[in-house]
């Protein structure tokens, strides 16, 4: 069901101060910490001996004690103190999780902690560039299989439908797209020529008239997406790639991380080439991706429901990059299993 041997997103950096934070990754239960001096952790989160949730203890200097009768425990998820008792038993240790901070997330590893190399996770090219801003919204926890996430994130049909009075336009319907499929990843992309532009772009475009976008979907195994709007005058040569300062970019990045077999958690921000020193649009910005993607979730959480009780009769011609996308993953988690 998951691939264990990858970065997940386990919580925006600042939910993470002085207290230990409960997650459930991947249908197990984990404690984040910050140690007194900084330094990021993360255990399972049930103490070996009466399995109370070591999220519901504190931390103490470098360790984490547990709320019922303080036992300490390392970042390595080793006993080192139990209060009135000499002696530590071998059983008393958790399992501990490679962990790293970066673009202000924090980094979770549910495989071995041999393969974690934090140089694997994702790159965010313009990520605090000069003439770019970034904005951000809430992680909002979707109440669906993760992958029914990941499919919407490899499908620009639904947009024209889900999306109508933002992030679509009628003029997108029926547009042909095309696949691409490498590299532990899967793109669904299309140019729309000559056209009007949503409500969501054309008060930010910077020109007036139609123009020629490029939606571009992309999933990255096992859960990640990053989605980018090119959006150009049109018959100004963009999609031949010619782009000037007019071109309007903006790119999304998408991570979804499962909870369990019905529910998963989405974390997401955008970096753009315009406003770059305006707060004002960051918030605009971030409200009304946040209005979009609660249209999403109202949507998935039927289909998951649906799809529970009845699945799915056919595939259309738009599932042919959310299919190769499950076909992939597939294949890396039977090949994760039989290595193991």
């Amino acid at each position: 069901m998951y691939l264990r041997g990858a970065w997940y997103v386990a919580a925006w950096a600042d939910e993470l101060a002085d207290q230990p934070l409960a997650r459930t990754i991947l249908g197990e239960a984990v404690v984040l910490f910050r140690t007194e001096q900084g330094s990021l952790a993360a255990l399972e989160n049930s103490c070996p001996h009466r399995r109370l949730p070591l999220s519901r203890g504190c931390v103490v200097g470098s360790a984490l004690r547990c709320g019922y009768h303080g036992m300490v425990f390392d970042t390595a998820g080793q006993c080192v103190e139990i209060p009135g008792q000499a002696v530590i038993p071998a059983t008393a240790r958790v399992r501990a999780f490679p962990v790293a901070e970066r673009w202000n997330l924090i980094w979770i590893w549910m495989g071995d902690p041999d393969r974690a190399d934090p140089a694997a996770i994702i790159d965010i090219p313009h990520y605090d560039a000069a003439g770019w801003a970034t904005n951000r919204g809430p992680a909002m926890d979707v109440a669906c299989h993760y992958q029914w996430m990941t499919d919407n994130l490899l499908d620009p049909s639904h947009v024209s439908y889900v999306h109508a009075s933002s992030l679509g336009s009628a003029d997108t319907i029926g547009v042909p797209v095309k696949t691409e499929v490498g590299d532990g990843r899967v793109i669904v992309s299309r140019w729309i020529r000559d056209h009007d532009l949503a409500p969501f772009f054309a008060k930010r475009v910077g020109f007036a008239g139609k123009a020629d976008r490029l939606q571009h979907y992309e999933v990255r195994m096992p859960a990640h997406a990053v989605i980018k709007d090119v959006i150009a005058p049109a018959g100004t040569g963009a999609p031949e790639g010619q782009l000037d300062a007019s071109v309007f970019l903006i790119d999304s990045y998408n991570f979804v991380t499962p909870v369990d077999a019905d529910n998963c958690r989405y974390f997401w921000f955008q970096v753009r080439n315009y406003a770059a020193d305006d707060a004002a649009e960051s918030a605009a910005l971030t409200e009304d991706f946040i209005a979009a993607f609660n249209e999403d979730l109202v949507v998935l959480a039927d289909v998951h429901a649906g799809m529970k009780t009845h699945g799915s009769k056919l595939d259309l011609a738009t599932d042919l990059g959310s299919n190769q996308a499950r076909r992939m993953l597939a294949r890396m988690i039977k090949a994760e299993a039989a290595a193991n």
